[in-house]
């Protein structure tokens, strides 16, 4: 009895451990049929939708015709920008050259005029310092003082461009010198400067006053 006892108890848990052995298996696997279903379903698989494939992203020859008409409106566009940039760079620097031109002349009429009102006092100052001379008082006070004057008014003309000159000796230029008087000279070649009358004066290149002068002529025969 007790061995039929035993034999039956080891059947019972060799039957209870093939039933847990079973359900292991089944708790890791999913039902038959369920395998087709969830590889159906997988989310890492992405359908293209009908008529979308590899050619969707590629433009239509219409729309790259439509790019290349704007692309040449704009192109027209940059060259008229740029056509108008440089015309305007252009006026102005005429414009500014043109300033520059209008003021200079400006300044040269503006300079001449003062010159030419300082003219005559320079000359009389010449005349007085002449008759002191004369006279034999070319070195008192009176002529020192006179002289300093001439020198500081021709100092203060020279620093803006006016100089004053005396041909005295040199060849008669009608474009610098005029002609007071004309009279023989002994041992001086015809159309000598022989006596400078008054100082000429000339701003820069511009002759304000002519030298008023005597030239030497030819000996009558």
């Amino acid at each position: 009895m007790k061995e039929r006892d035993a034999k039956g108890t080891d059947a019972d848990a060799d039957a209870d451990a093939d039933e847990r052995a079973r359900r292991d298996d089944g708790a890791g696997s999913p039902p038959p049929g369920q395998e087709e279903v969830a590889g159906a379903t997988d989310p890492g698989a992405v359908a293209e939708p009908d008529g979308q494939g590899s050619g969707a992203g590629e433009a239509s020859p219409a729309d790259a015709g439509e790019c290349r008409d704007e692309l040449g409106v704009a192109r027209i566009k940059a060259e008229e920008y740029l056509a108008l940039a440089q015309r305007t760079q252009a006026d102005f620097e005429n414009y500014r050259k043109r300033v520059a031109r209008d003021a200079a002349v400006a300044e040269s009429r503006g300079i001449g005029r003062l010159a030419k009102e300082l003219m005559p006092a320079l000359d009389n100052l010449a005349l007085a310092l002449a008759a002191a001379d004369a006279e034999g008082e070319g070195s008192g006070h009176l002529a020192d003082g006179i002289r300093l004057v001439q020198a500081e008014l021709h100092a203060a003309l020279k620093r803006v461009g006016i100089e004053a000159f005396s041909p005295q000796g040199e060849a008669f230029d009608p474009e610098l010198h005029e002609a007071m008087a004309a009279q023989p000279a002994e041992g001086v070649a015809p159309g000598t400067v022989i006596e400078v009358y008054q100082q000429g004066y000339r701003y820069k290149d511009t002759v304000l006053r002519p030298a008023r002068v005597v030239v030497s002529a030819a000996e009558a025969a």
